[in-house]
């Protein structure tokens, strides 16, 4: 079984003193490729030198948009340059809305807009955080597509209801599933589990945060990307190797990567 987790942050300080053990764990559990999101430009050269470290990692690079107060006339520049300059760029992001006790919501619409566009220029997808503002959501990714063009991209870590779901399937979008998704009061997540098509489906951890059960409470890995896909499985009444399979491919043809013949996984 070959698992993709298709947002880590493994380059936080939680990490450091064991990341060789937590890649012999992620390797254990099958998970042959890794995508791994960005906060904001500054952590680029440390992800590059992750994925100098792990080939199994790949990266996006963009600003969250809690960070968005950062944002200056040179970030747009900053980030293009980064995407542009290493293959290994899968993505721009995370970027998106975080209504969330926030008083910058425009603001972080115009950044969140400014990143479409870096994606829409370079052809790459585009992982969207969103948490608090579906119908801002909703309404800017419209408003957006009438004004240039569709960008193809994962609302990650979702947490929206069935409805919310199909908004962004309706737009185009992947769903992507993390720890959440195995909470017993996730009741709506895991409907939305149910809803997603085959082909638009992703699972994540998010680590260091959200760990699923059985793992709550502790440090989230990339390894425990296998309760996710066994959750989602079970939720959607398939084997949890057919769940694998699938979101594998799709996060290969989101992210345009390419996983080893089963029998090289163990030598990656």
């Amino acid at each position: 079984m070959q698992l993709i987790d298709t947002h880590v942050h493994i380059n936080f300080d939680a990490f450091q003193p064991e990341l060789d053990d937590v890649r012999h764990r992620w390797q254990e559990a099958g998970v042959v490729r890794l995508v791994h999101s960005c906060v904001e430009p500054a952590e680029f050269p440390g992800i590059q030198a992750l994925a100098d470290r792990f080939p199994e990692l790949f990266f996006a690079v963009g600003l969250h948009p809690l960070d968005a107060y950062k944002w200056t006339s040179q970030t747009a520049t900053d980030i293009l340059n980064r995407a542009a300059s290493d293959t290994r760029v899968v993505a721009i992001g995370e970027t998106g809305l975080d209504f969330y006790k926030a008083e910058n919501q425009q603001q972080q619409k115009e950044v969140f807009e400014a990143q479409l566009s870096i994606a829409n220029q370079l052809d790459l997808p585009v992982i969207i955080h969103c948490r608090d503002a579906a119908v801002p959501m909703r309404d800017l990714l419209q408003e957006f597509w009438s004004r240039h063009a569709p960008v193809r991209g994962v609302m990650h870590c979702w947490g929206g209801t069935p409805e919310e779901t199909q908004w962004f399937l309706d737009l185009g979008f992947h769903i992507s599933f993390s720890g959440i998704v195995t909470f017993k009061s996730a009741v709506q997540i895991q409907e939305s589990a149910r809803l997603v098509p085959s082909d638009r489906l992703l699972i994540e951890t998010d680590c260091p945060f959200l760990a699923p059960v059985p793992k709550r409470g502790k440090r989230n890995e990339p390894a425990f990307v296998r309760y996710v896909a066994e959750c989602v499985a079970n939720l959607r009444n398939v084997s949890v190797d057919t769940l694998a399979a699938q979101t594998t491919q799709n996060a290969c043809q989101l992210f345009r990567l390419t996983v080893p013949p089963t029998s090289a996984t163990a030598d990656i």
